[in-house]
């Protein structure tokens, strides 16, 4: 090419929960390693059935000429409507149907909210970080992130301090990221917490984003609360979907709430740019959108929600009594979503360990492909290997904690424990 056309951010994305993958396939692919993954978020893929009612509904609106037709840009009127009652119903900030914009999936949303944000201009976020924020972030101005700590052995909870002190010695900090409950820790933040937070936005004059794609999903006695319901006269992007709410992930269908968007004249400027680039994209998934009042209106998805919170409640908990027991590792026990973090404790990983691997072809190949990678990475990979299991590390997660996550969605619970009792054997015989 005559001139260079990569994008000079481009060398910092990074999705490791689904790049693992093509390392898993290579296995199977090349030496006939059967695996079981256990890193990607889908209900579905790993047996979770859809409730026949919603299922009902959904068959329904498909004889719908109307669900085949595009939406308008913002997403379909009576479903903003819809959503922006419900946020009027909670209390708190009032949304307009226009403050609602609809995307294809969060992650569409994500994509659109940092590559409108000026090039020198920082969103500070948590540690470990999802990848969709955290490789969108310094994509767009070619440049390590600025990061607050979740403590693990705080609950997975932030220092306040730690964010006072990076916003204040960072004047090019312009918005602050949160996901809330958390991927991949399962933490859930406390409404002081998200309420001090809020403080410091005000202060320091910035917008707060915050993912909520979990929050129907909060259990361990935990409350906390949707940012609409506290976040007072804070400019703030809060986002919203179906995916594993239904669970409908293959609808790539969410939603942003744009919320106080006129009380800053740039802010208000910013959120117009997101409506006009969805207007460019002319619209998102129409068919998923129809469905929400449906559903979410439906008084059977109260119960709904309260059953899958329950379940993953009893799953986190399994998880965590199993792995508190393990040797050379450490886990705080889960309060929503649906994963749970394992982190190696200090100075039991180096790059000289290794798993059986029977196949003298394989061996080599997983040691080429170990060589030089992070140290919880390189425990994946032989694991792979060995005991056919795909986790994600958590350095995928922008993180210098040294561990992997796993979700909580196997829904067989003697398949749960034989692949954790391989996991254990995995981690004992890695580091003995």
């Amino acid at each position: 090419m005559r001139n260079t056309i990569v994008h000079q951010g481009a060398k910092y994305l990074e999705y490791e929960i689904r790049q693992i993958v093509d390392y898993g396939y290579a296995l199977k692919r090349n030496f006939g390693i059967g695996m079981i993954w256990e890193n990607i978020g889908d209900p579905l893929a790993m047996g979770e059935k859809v409730a026949p009612w919603i299922m009902d509904i959904v068959k329904e609106l498909v004889a719908d000429n109307r669900s085949w037709a595009y939406s308008p840009s913002r997403g379909i009127l009576e479903t903003r409507e819809f959503l922006s009652a419900e946020i009027d119903r909670r209390g708190g900030a009032k949304v307009t149907p226009d403050d609602i914009l609809f995307t294809n999936g969060v992650a569409d949303a994500v994509d659109k909210i940092y590559d409108l944000i000026r090039k020198d201009d920082r969103v500070i976020m948590q540690s470990p970080s999802y990848p969709t924020h955290s490789s969108n972030e310094v994509k767009r101005g070619d440049y390590e992130m600025i990061q607050f700590h979740l403590d693990p052995n705080n609950d997975w909870q932030p220092d306040l301090d730690e964010i006072h002190l990076k916003i204040r010695y960072n004047p090019q900090v312009i918005a602050i990221a949160l996901v809330n409950p958390d991927n991949p820790t399962g933490t859930v933040y406390k409404t002081e917490i998200l309420k001090e937070i809020i403080d410091l936005a005000r202060r320091y004059g910035l917008f707060i984003i915050c993912d909520e794609i979990y929050a129907h999903i909060v259990y361990n006695g935990q409350t906390t609360r949707h940012l609409s319901q506290i976040i007072d006269d804070v400019p703030a992007l809060v986002l919203r979907g179906i995916s594993k709410d239904y669970p409908w992930p293959g609808s790539r269908c969410g939603w942003i709430e744009m919320l106080n968007r006129r009380q800053d004249p740039a802010f208000l400027n910013y959120t117009n740019s997101l409506v006009t680039t969805k207007m460019m994209e002319v619209c998102s998934t129409t068919l998923p959108q129809m469905s929400i009042p449906l559903v979410y209106g439906n008084p059977l998805y109260q119960d709904l929600k309260r059953d899958r919170a329950a379940l993953f409640e009893e799953r986190g908990n399994e998880y965590y009594e199993f792995f508190r027991q393990v040797k050379g590792v450490k886990v705080t026990r889960p309060e929503g979503a649906f994963y749970f973090s394992v982190i190696f404790e200090d100075g039991v990983l180096d790059d000289r360990q290794t798993l059986p691997i029977t196949n003298p072809e394989a061996r080599r190949f997983v040691q080429d492909k170990a060589a030089g990678v992070a140290s919880d990475k390189r425990f994946v990979y032989y694991m792979m290997a060995s005991e056919g299991i795909c986790a994600t590390p958590l350095s995928g997660f922008h993180s210098g904690l040294r561990g992997f996550r796993l979700t909580t969605l196997r829904p067989e619970k003697d398949k749960r424990r034989e692949v954790l009792e391989r996991i254990r054997q995995a981690i004992e015989t890695y580091i003995s």
